[in-house]
């Protein structure tokens, strides 16, 4: 296949992007003007090749500048970055928000993954076909098309819709629980809300993590420190870095992020590890679907995220922070930027932090649509501006992460739980919730719930008691069953609704807290439909770097669909034993935990649900 450039040299438009991020071409060699050494001496190549990290933004930009990326730009930015086409082609098309072909400067994506589903995502794709054509085509009006997407992170507010609009002035915005003839407006012209959302959600439950959110001024610096932050990172330069590991260990802090690791035992470890620098990474890319508590974090009490990562990074030694939010949440990514630029202004990032004599400074990374970068080692990929595919451990993140150097991974939750701890303190904070699972726990409620949101309760609830919280079901309908963890979790029964919500307590009866995600289904939802929607995702998703994912993911969709087509009773015994056989290999053979998990929820419902019985 011919790689390189056969669409034309790069427009003027696609040139002023990619050195909007890269700067201004010094040299011929970089795709400049001729100097007079451009003859005798090539410059570049060392130089240029460590800025492979910038590949991603620099796609980004031209993303957003003509709506898609051509080859002609594609081209240029290789020539600024060293990068050989083919591996920067093999980038651009792993990345879903990011288009290989030509496309309309409006783009509408609409979600229809299990929340959605749930709220009329059909019906609105329905729609959307009828007037404006299937999916990707832009019928009567070549300025616009619409696309199905998987999950957006606004579950409590489905079905969900994100806009795009390409050019100079380039703009984002989301259409929540979307109507057709909203989106319909949108996709033909009419006004859109962009780079805005609706008001931020009102959590509920036993406040600690969140008692900001929806009282302080998400914009504002003073605000934040207006309502006690930053204390808890003078609590931690008092401590020091062992004191601040010591607390953490005591209160006996998991990560929040579904691996359950703990925490002080990751910070101890990256911190005694000799060799320089060491990284942090504030993973921010939450596409679990049913997951949004890291968006209500960062859209509604950004500074306390900061403050967080400032933590983590003077207590393990990292000089250098990224957040990789996900390409979806455009305004969590920008009032993440604003914390970030506010925090330096003031002297809680830069070269001396908050008076300590040390340097710590956060870059905002930006996602594109890709569930595996979820997974750390796949992150570090993709922030080092490589395919988003996971790597083999060992070496671990601690001791070979981002860059190769050693890495402290903490998702956003995980930092909030910092702040605190050492706000409380550590006996504190372990006397809430369970002996083996401390502290409270953000919950994202949604499906066939009366009041979708996040909530915070103790670590322990049962999950009965947190649907009650969300108003319980719909008047007149019954429980069918409740995906507890995302699409990469289990389905749970009427029977088991007693389950305590801990680590411990769903671990007992087969199941995960996972990500947080609570999805309640009602006697109404078409079971088989959101198996089959769970399967197509995971099938979609899979990096395809190792066979038992790439293969597994696929045949587990086409069995289940066969299934699905046919008649209970018609040959499902031998499909049953199949698909419990794929995913035996998956969990064995996989490279990374979404091979390794891609099959639960569709084996739980087999298994507790009776499908294809």
């Amino acid at each position: 296949m011919q790689i390189r450039a056969t669409g034309g040299p790069a427009t003027a438009e696609e040139i002023e992007a990619v050195d909007s991020v890269l700067g201004a071409p010094a040299s011929l060699w970089a795709g400049g003007e001729r100097t007079e050494l451009d003859d005798h001496l090539a410059r570049g190549g060392r130089e240029a090749r460590s800025r492979r990290h910038l590949l991603l933004p620099v796609l980004h930009a031209l993303q957003d500048r003509v709506g898609w990326v051509s080859r002609g730009g594609m081209e240029y930015a290789c020539r600024r970055l060293s990068v050989p086409p083919a591996d920067a082609f093999s980038v651009v098309s792993f990345y879903d928000r990011f288009a290989t072909d030509k496309r309309p400067p409006l783009a509408v994506h609409v979600c229809d993954d299990v929340a959605c589903k749930c709220a009329g995502a059909d019906e609105l794709c329905a729609a959307l076909e009828s007037s404006f054509g299937p999916s990707g085509a832009t019928g009567s009006h070549s300025g616009a098309a619409w696309y199905r997407s998987p999950c957006l992170g606004l579950c409590d507010r489905a079905p969900a819709v994100l806009v795009e609009r390409a050019g100079l002035s380039h703009a984002e915005g989301l259409i929540t629980a979307a109507t057709p003839a909203a989106v319909q407006g949108a996709l033909g012209g009419a006004a859109w809300p962009a780079e805005e959302a609706p008001p931020l959600a009102q959590p509920r439950g036993e406040l600690r993590l969140l008692r900001r959110v929806g009282s302080v001024d998400p914009e504002s610096f003073d605000s934040y420190r207006a309502a006690g932050g930053y204390a808890a990172l003078r609590r931690s330069l008092e401590l020091g870095p062992e004191g601040v590991i010591r607390e953490i260990t005591d209160a006996k802090l998991l990560g929040r992020g579904g691996a359950a690791f703990p925490t002080g035992r990751k910070w101890d470890a990256v911190a005694r590890t000799p060799a320089r620098p060491h990284h942090l990474v504030c993973n921010a890319d939450e596409s679990e679907p049913g997951t949004f508590k890291d968006r209500v974090l960062m859209e509604g009490d950004p500074f306390a995220v900061v403050e967080g990562m400032t933590i983590a990074a003077l207590t393990t030694g990292c000089e250098q922070g990224y957040l990789y939010v996900r390409g979806e949440y455009p305004l969590a990514r920008k009032r993440i930027e604003n914390a970030v630029h506010q925090a330096r202004e003031h002297g809680f990032l830069g070269e001396d932090v908050a008076g300590s004599g040390s340097r710590f400074d956060i870059e905002v990374r930006r996602g594109a649509g890709a569930y595996i970068c979820g997974e750390e080692t796949a992150l570090f990929n993709s922030i080092e501006g490589k395919r988003g595919e996971p790597r083999n451990k060992p070496p671990f993140p601690v001791q070979a992460g981002l860059f190769g150097k050693p890495t402290l991974v903490n998702n956003v939750e995980t930092l909030m739980n910092v702040i605190e701890v050492l706000t409380v303190g550590s006996a504190a904070f372990a006397a809430t919730g369970t002996p083996e699972s401390t502290g409270t726990r953000l919950f994202c409620l949604s499906g066939h719930v009366q009041s979708a949101g996040v909530y915070e309760v103790p670590m322990g609830t049962k999950l009965s008691d947190l649907i009650a919280m969300a108003g319980g079901l719909r008047n007149g309908r019954t429980l069918q069953a409740v995906l507890l963890g995302g699409a990469a979790g289990s389905f749970v029964t009427e029977a088991q609704l007693g389950v305590p919500l801990s680590f411990e307590g769903t671990r007992a009866i087969g199941a995960t807290l996972g990500s947080g995600a609570v999805i309640v289904l009602d006697d109404s939802a078409d079971l088989g439909q959101i198996l089959l929607r769970i399967a197509r995702f995971f099938s979609h998703e899979s990096c395809g770097q190792c066979v038992p994912c790439r293969v597994g993911t696929k045949r587990q969709e086409e069995i289940l669909g066969r299934m699905l087509a046919t008649r209970n009773g018609d040959g499902h015994e031998n499909d049953i034993a199949l698909l419990a056989d794929i995913a035996q290999a998956m969990r064995d053979a996989s490279i990374c935990g979404l091979g390794q998990t891609a099959a639960s929820a569709i084996q739980s419902a087999v298994v507790q649900l009776g499908v294809g019985r």
